[in-house]
């Protein structure tokens, strides 16, 4: 099952893409919520009702007139508006040539802990250009 969150009627939807179809996730059950945030929210309880309207999508049993051709969407970022983000620090290779370049020996912790930091959570975008404000660009 692929999640798509995408703008309808100027407002975030949520959708299943199916076969380069994008089906209002509310239509294959009405408990099912129109956001990714409320579904993410409460994933136990939303998860199987959404995974078995999925299934009657793939199986014929919802009719292709109930959704729309993926290129008459406007995809936005998956998790529009998140809360917050975190960026893994380093790929265990990175960090074990990196060391090795210095002649130094493999943090031996790197494995036992997660390496992140916060990143900004108001960049994230979806597909397309991204604009900035003019006076961005005299500071790059």
């Amino acid at each position: 099952m692929k999640l798509v969150s995408y703008l309808k009627e100027d407002h975030e939807q949520l959708g299943v893409f199916v076969d380069g179809i994008v089906y209002d996730i509310e239509h294959l059950h009405p408990e099912l919520p129109n956001t990714m945030s409320m579904f993410l929210a409460y994933w136990e309880d939303y998860f199987a009702i959404a995974q078995e309207g999925a299934q009657l999508i793939e199986e014929g049993r919802i009719a292709l007139g109930k959704g729309t051709p993926l290129e008459n969407v406007q995809l936005l970022a998956p998790v529009p508006f998140p809360t917050s983000c975190r960026d893994g620090y380093a790929f265990r290779q990175h960090v074990a040539a990196a060391r090795r370049n210095r002649k130094v020996d493999m943090i031996a912790e790197f494995d036992q802990y997660p390496i992140f930091y916060f990143t900004n959570h108001h960049s994230i975008k979806g597909p397309g250009e991204v604009y900035c404000m003019p006076d961005h660009f005299e500071k790059l």
